[in-house]
């Protein structure tokens, strides 16, 4: 984030807060607006992933009450019209008018810039630069991200399950305890001056940041590279992890697990895990959605005439539903609240399709029964509408 965006954005306006906002009231707004802008719930909406940016970025400030002080002394200096970017000036360091910022008659030329160390002060715990000593000191970074997969059995997909994870990933090597350096002594890179950052100049008078190209973003260079590492201070580790699943999953949904991933260096958070699931196909239930689908075969004197059939459901007894008279094959009934677990913790239904069976053999009684049957029948003609339907189109 370069200085000029830090002043010009309104975080508060970002998070619909207003200034005087307590902490719960910041978290509270944060959380609402996540929610409903996240990646996940917008999949391929570019808008909705810009937005969930500005208000993960909004939130890292206001919800760190140091930064936020940080912000809000920023803000207020900006606001009075004193700051203006000096020429050819880097990250953090100004020329202003000493009267317009003290009301007094004093005017600051380029000599008025030496208050630029306090300004750095304002926002070096922002940027990781400016205010006396901020260069020496090496910053927290996040650990990676990991990605793992998953295969659940249709059961589990539906109720939910903890199943051990075995993951590799990139952490702080133990042969070097993490400093990349045999002696474990690494020396303060030169370049960076131990930030891992390095300034580039960016127009207007404002400078951005990349990753130091010679610690590559660690602060650190080993004047004997670790055998292990060499050098970085990271080594592939693999670990088993117990991770809860949550019940309603789909095949091919992707979840994430904050703070499950790879560990921090020097204090930083830990990254995400996501885990992709596969679900195994059931020999007896489908899904469609938050419902289950079965099929249940039924014999044609209990479609005919109508009677009570005995369902099967996932993990539970079986429910008996009323199967009305004159049911035809193909009919779907619905046994509520016996689906997939939703979000909310309700659950789908359970739709039921009836198939009517039809006997490969018949015991002489069967036969000849129906043989009666259509006798009785014989004046009916199920076809007869059919026909005449062609003919008249």
């Amino acid at each position: 984030m370069s200085t000029k965006d830090f002043i010009e954005k309104d975080y508060y306006k970002v998070l619909g807060v207003p200034k005087d906002a307590t902490e719960a009231e910041i978290k509270k707004a944060y959380r609402k607006l996540a929610r409903e802008y996240h990646p996940d719930a917008n999949k391929g909406n570019a808008k909705a992933e810009e937005r969930f940016k500005e208000i993960s970025e909004a939130n890292d400030v206001l919800g760190d009450p140091k930064k936020r002080k940080e912000y809000d002394e920023a803000r207020t200096l900006f606001g009075n019209g004193g700051f203006r970017p000096g020429p050819g000036a880097g990250g953090g360091s100004f020329n202003f008018d000493l009267g317009d910022l003290f009301g007094g008659g004093a005017q600051g030329g380029g000599g008025a810039g030496g208050f630029g160390g306090g300004l750095g002060d304002v926002f070096g715990g922002l940027f990781n630069r400016g205010g006396a000593g901020a260069g020496t000191r090496t910053q927290p970074r996040r650990g990676q991200d990991i990605e793992s997969e998953v295969t659940l059995s249709f059961t589990e997909a539906i109720e939910g399950a903890t199943v051990p994870l075995r993951m590799s990933s990139q952490q702080p090597c133990k042969a070097c305890s993490g400093t990349g350096d045999k002696n474990g002594t690494p020396r303060v890179c030169p370049t960076c001056v131990g930030t891992g950052q390095v300034a580039r100049g960016s127009g207007g008078g404002f400078s951005l940041t990349d990753p130091c190209p010679d610690c590559k973003g660690r602060g650190l260079i080993a004047e004997n590279p670790c055998d292990v590492c060499k050098g970085s201070g990271r080594a592939k580790s693999s670990r088993t992890m117990q991770v809860r699943i949550p019940a309603g999953v789909s095949d091919g949904q992707r979840i994430r697990l904050r703070g499950k991933g790879a560990p921090g260096e020097r204090g930083g958070p830990a990254g995400d895990l996501y885990v992709v699931v596969h679900v195994k196909e059931h020999p007896v239930f489908g899904r469609k959605g938050d419902n289950l689908t079965v099929t249940v075969p039924v014999t044609y004197p209990e479609a005919a005439l109508g009677g009570e059939v005995r369902v099967p459901t996932l993990g539970g007894p079986p429910v008996t539903l009323k199967l009305p008279a004159g049911t035809p094959n193909g009919r779907t009934m619905r046994a509520r609240g016996k689906g997939a677990v939703r979000k909310d913790g309700t659950r789908g239904d359970l739709l039921v399709t009836v198939e009517v069976s039809v006997p490969k053999d018949l015991t002489g009684k069967a036969r000849d029964a129906l043989e009666a049957y259509r006798e009785a029948t014989a004046d009916e003609d199920p076809r007869a509408e059919l026909f005449q339907a062609a003919k008249g189109a």
